[in-house]
């Protein structure tokens, strides 16, 4: 007779015959998204996996959803990888899926678009959010393949544009599923090394190639890093998250390298002519200067009070030779008036009339003018221009002789 068995015995079967094969335990499975769903409040991501002719049921928990790329949508086609699950309670089997990446070209695109129209919402293109690039950086940080060719064209730019800058590199993978972490911690080790500049990059490569530099935790790492950042991710026309994030985006690792280094003979030359213009800009301050100079001496000369007490000493000066030039004029023309009373003075003086012969006659101290007033005997004095004599009258008028 045939054995019966319970249904949870048939499930519990199933579900360890699935958990010991080797294949089921870790697959990757190729298939269209559908019915995707996220939890709001767990954060887990449930989904069906279909292809043209089947579908399986697909859960990838908060923990692996959170290191997605890409938002998931209905219509994408995606490769995940996981192991193959057997719930024995509804008896229904699933994927649990540790990792997913959006499968094609398209798809590679697809979720890129998102993550930028995501990114960008929040601010992190936004041009008022970019550091300005120092003029001369002394310490240069470079996150790149240490063994890569980007780092030995930019270690050659460098050494002949700019030999002053100290460059260190940090080296990192730039490729595959670990670069986009491997990038991150060597942002982390960068930070401590007092940069004033970093250059992160890696030569061209397909879509798939340069994928690690559209990681959303490493947008937001080279957001966060405190000095200026440049992105030289490619060729020309490759663009990445990380070019948009960037400070400034350089199309390639050469011209990151060119961005980040004055050329010396560039600043020799600026150098000249700044010397020139200064040199101009000089004497011709020097010029004002003195000419303002000038000008505020001669105020100042104008304004001293020994300056002025010289002004007023000569003035001074000038007036007393006028006073002394005035006073000899009427001096000599008072001696020249005096002169004259004199000579008219003399002309009348009755000493002038002695010169002539003439004499005065004294009686005492009063002049005799009328004889008639003499008597005899009356003793007279007789003043001649040159000295008198003393008389006695023998006979006057009154005695009717005029004798002397």
């Amino acid at each position: 007779m045939n054995q019966i068995y319970q249904v949870r015995d048939l499930n519990r079967y199933l579900k360890d015959k699935l958990t010991k094969d080797v294949i089921l335990t870790s697959i990757f499975l190729e298939g269209e998204i559908s019915n995707f769903t996220r939890h709001h409040k767990s954060g887990h991501l449930y989904f069906t996996l279909k292809d043209s002719d089947a579908a399986i049921s697909a859960v990838m928990f908060r923990g692996s959803a959170y290191h997605l790329r890409f938002q998931p949508e209905n219509g994408m086609k995606v490769v995940v990888f996981g192991s193959v699950s057997f719930y024995e309670k509804t008896g229904t089997c699933q994927i649990i899926c540790a990792d997913m990446e959006p499968s094609g070209v398209g798809a590679f695109y697809a979720a890129f678009e998102q993550l930028k129209e995501k990114l960008q919402k929040e601010g992190l293109f936004d041009e008022k959010n970019k550091k300005p690039l120092p003029s001369f950086p002394k310490r240069i940080g470079v996150i790149t393949a240490k063994d890569g060719a980007a780092y030995r064209d930019i270690l050659k730019i460098l050494s002949e544009r700019y030999p002053l800058g100290e460059v260190i590199l940090f080296p990192a993978l730039v490729q595959g599923k670990d670069a986009a972490e491997s990038m991150i911690n060597a942002l982390r080790q960068a930070e401590k090394a007092s940069l004033d500049l970093l250059l992160i990059g890696r030569g061209g490569g397909s879509l798939e190639d340069l994928y690690a530099f559209n990681d959303e935790a490493l947008a937001r790492a080279i957001f966060r890093f405190p000095v200026p950042v440049i992105s030289a991710v490619g060729h020309e026309t490759d663009f990445t998250i990380a070019d948009f994030v960037a400070d400034y985006r350089a199309p390639t690792p050469t011209a990151g390298a060119m961005a980040v280094s004055p050329s010396c003979l560039e600043l020799s030359q600026r150098l000249m002519s700044i010397r020139e213009f200064l040199v101009q800009d000089a004497v011709s301050r020097v010029a004002l200067k003195e000419s303002a100079f000038s000008r505020l001496k001669e105020t100042f000369f104008a304004f001293n009070p020994e300056k002025r007490l010289q002004i007023l000493e000569e003035k001074l000066s000038r007036q007393r030779e006028l006073l002394h030039q005035n006073i000899r004029r009427q001096l000599q023309e008072k001696v020249s008036a005096f002169s004259k009373e004199t000579a008219v003075l003399e002309q009348l003086s009755p000493l002038k009339v002695l010169t002539r012969g003439y004499a005065i006659v004294y009686k005492g101290n009063e002049i005799v003018k009328d004889a008639s007033l003499l008597q005899r005997g009356d003793r007279l004095t007789l003043h001649f221009s040159k000295g008198e004599a003393e008389v006695q009258v023998i006979k006057g008028d009154n005695d009717g002789s005029n004798d002397v």
